[in-house]
C-alpha cells in the first residue's frame, strides 16, 4: 500500500493522512480549476526524502502533484485522485548569499520576499517579484516562471536562474546548470525545468543570479477615464523608447476593494490608475521621469504627475499587489493572465472592455501593463450558475482575442488546467509533439503532474 510505503521510508510526521488537513492540500487559488483527493500530503525537510517519495509513487504507479505556497492560479498544483501532494514549502532555507559571485542558494520553499529581504541585508537584489512575493515560493516562482512588477525592465525568473538539484521522473537525484557567469556544457536543462509545472521534475533547490540593490525609484502616477485611453498611454512610453522600472494599471474596481479591506485612504478620482516607476540614476532618471509624464498627458490623462509623497506612491503600489486577494473577498474570482505585444495594449484592453459587456460580466482590470501581460479579473457572484457560465465563455474569448493579436495564452501564471485548450490554439501540433517527447524522455512512467499543461 502507497502510504504505508511512505511511512516505511519517511519520518513519520512527514506524512499527512488526516482527512481536514489534506483537505486543505488538495488545491492552489484558481477558481473552478478542477481537483481530487490525494491519498497522502508528504511534507519532506530534506532532497533525498524527495526522492524517496517519488521513488515510493513509482513502485506504486501513483502521481505525484508538487505545491510550494498555493498561491497559484492555474490548477497547477491541484491533486489528482489517489496522487502524493508533495508540500514543499517546509524546505524554506537560504542556503547561501555570495556577494562576491552575486548568487544565492536556496530552497524551493523559500518565500519571495524573505530572499529579496535576506539579499537586501548584503547590498544585493534578486529582481523578480510576482504580486503575490509575500507569500509564494521559489520553488513555485520557477515552476511557472513567474514575473512581476520589476520584469519589465529586469526579466522574469527565468533570467535569474543558473541552476538546480532535482528529482527526476525516474527517482534519480541530479543536479542541472552551474554557478558560473557563463557555461554552454550540454543543453540548458536547467532551463527547461522553468516553467515546467512540475511536469518534469521535483525541484529542490536553486541557484539564483543577484544584482546591486536597486536606485531609488521615481513615481509617475496618471489618471485616465478610459481603460484604452491608459492603454494608449502605456504603448506611447514604449514608442518614447523608455523602459520603465515598472509600469502598473490598476483600475478604480480594484482600488475601491483594496481600501474597503484594508482601509488605506485611497481616494482616487479616476476609473483607471497607471503607476510607471524609472530609477535611472541622476539627471536622465528625472529626464525619463518628465518623458513618461509627457506620455500620460498625451495620451488623455485627465491627471498626471511625478510623484514627491513616497508614501503616497508607495501605497498606491501597495493597492496594486492587494488588488487580487481584495477582488476575492467580493466572490469568485476566475483570473486571465493573457500577454499580447505592447503596441496591441489598447485594443486588447478595450476587446476585454467589449467582452464583459457583451457576456454581462463584470471585469476588473489589474496589469503587468509596461511588458503587456494583462491580468482581467471576472467576477461573479456566489451560487451564480448562470453567471458563472457566462465567465467562462468571456474568459475563453479572452484568449482568443490575445492569439489573434500575437500574443500568448499565460505570461506567468502557467498553463496548469485553466489554459491547456489554449495552449493547443496557440502552439503547433509539431511543436506539441516535441513538448510531449521532452515529457516522455524525462518522466517515462508519467507521475509527474499529470494530466496538466499539455498531457
Amino acid at each position: 500500500m502507497l502510504v504505508e510505503r511512505l511511512l516505511e521510508s519517511l519520518p513519520a510526521d512527514r506524512v499527512v493522512v488526516d482527512p481536514d488537513v489534506i483537505a486543505s492540500y488538495q488545491h492552489d487559488e484558481a477558481e473552478w480549476a478542477p481537483y481530487a483527493t490525494p491519498a497522502a500530503v508528504v511534507r519532506p525537510r530534506t532532497a533525498e526524502e524527495v526522492q524517496a517519495v517519488v521513488r515510493a509513487c513509482l513502485e506504486h504507479d501513483a502521481a505525484v502533484v508538487t505545491r510550494g505556497a498555493g498561491t497559484g492560479l492555474s490548477g497547477g498544483a491541484n491533486a489528482t485522485e489517489g496522487c502524493v501532494v508533495l508540500a514543499l514549502d517546509g524546505m524554506d532555507t537560504i542556503k547561501e548569499i555570495d556577494q562576491l559571485e552575486r548568487y544565492a542558494v536556496v530552497e524551493p520553499g523559500v518565500v519571495n520576499d524573505h530572499l529579496r529581504a535576506a539579499c537586501a541585508e548584503q547590498g544585493l537584489w534578486y529582481p523578480p517579484d510576482p504580486a503575490s512575493s509575500p507569500w509564494s515560493t521559489i520553488g513555485g516562482n520557477v515552476a511557472t516562471n513567474a514575473g512581476g512588477l520589476c520584469c519589465v525592465k529586469y526579466g522574469v525568473t527565468r533570467d535569474y536562474v543558473m541552476g538546480m538539484q532535482i528529482v527526476t521522473g525516474t527517482g534519480e537525484l541530479v543536479r542541472l546548470g552551474r554557478k558560473t557567469a557563463k557555461g554552454v556544457a550540454g543543453y540548458d536543462l536547467a532551463g527547461l525545468m522553468v516553467g515546467s509545472e512540475g511536469t518534469l521534475g521535483v525541484i529542490t533547490e536553486v541557484t539564483v543570479k543577484l544584482r546591486p540593490l536597486q536606485d531609488p525609484q521615481r513615481t509617475v502616477a496618471g489618471y485616465f477615464d478610459s481603460i484604452v485611453d491608459a492603454g494608449r498611454a502605456v504603448a506611447a512610453v514604449a514608442a518614447a523608447g523608455l523602459t520603465p522600472s515598472a509600469l502598473e494599471l490598476i483600475d478604480k474596481q480594484c482600488l475601491i476593494a483594496v481600501d474597503a479591506w484594508k482601509n488605506m485612504g485611497l481616494s482616487v478620482e479616476a476609473n483607471v490608475v497607471l503607476l510607471g516607476r524609472v530609477d535611472t540614476p541622476g539627471d536622465i532618471g528625472d529626464q525619463e521621469a518628465e518623458k513618461m509624464l509627457s506620455c500620460f498627458a498625451e495620451a488623455g490623462a485627465t491627471w498626471s504627475a511625478v510623484s514627491t509623497d513616497q508614501e503616497e506612491a508607495d501605497a498606491l503600489f501597495a493597492a496594486r499587489r492587494l488588488a487580487y486577494p481584495a477582488m476575492e473577498r467580493l466572490g469568485p474570482v476566475l483570473t486571465e493572465d493573457v500577454c499580447v505585444p505592447k503596441r496591441h495594449v489598447p485594443e486588447m484592453l478595450s476587446r476585454i472592455e467589449q467582452i464583459g459587456i457583451r457576456y454581462d460580466t463584470t471585469i476588473a482590470n489589474i496589469a503587468h501593463a509596461g511588458d503587456g501581460n494583462l491580468h482581467p479579473l471576472l467576477i461573479t457572484p456566489h451560487d451564480d450558475i448562470p453567471g458563472r457560465e457566462r465567465a467562462q465563455a468571456a474568459f475563453d474569448e479572452i484568449i482568443d482575442a490575445a492569439l489573434e493579436l500575437g500574443g500568448t495564452v499565460t505570461g506567468e501564471h502557467g498553463v496548469g488546467l485553466l489554459k491547456m485548450d489554449g495552449l493547443v490554439q496557440e502552439l503547433d501540433p509539431v511543436v506539441l509533439d516535441m513538448h510531449r517527447a521532452v515529457k516522455n524522455a524525462l518522466d517515462p512512467q508519467g507521475i509527474l503532474n499529470p494530466g496538466k499543461v499539455f498531457s
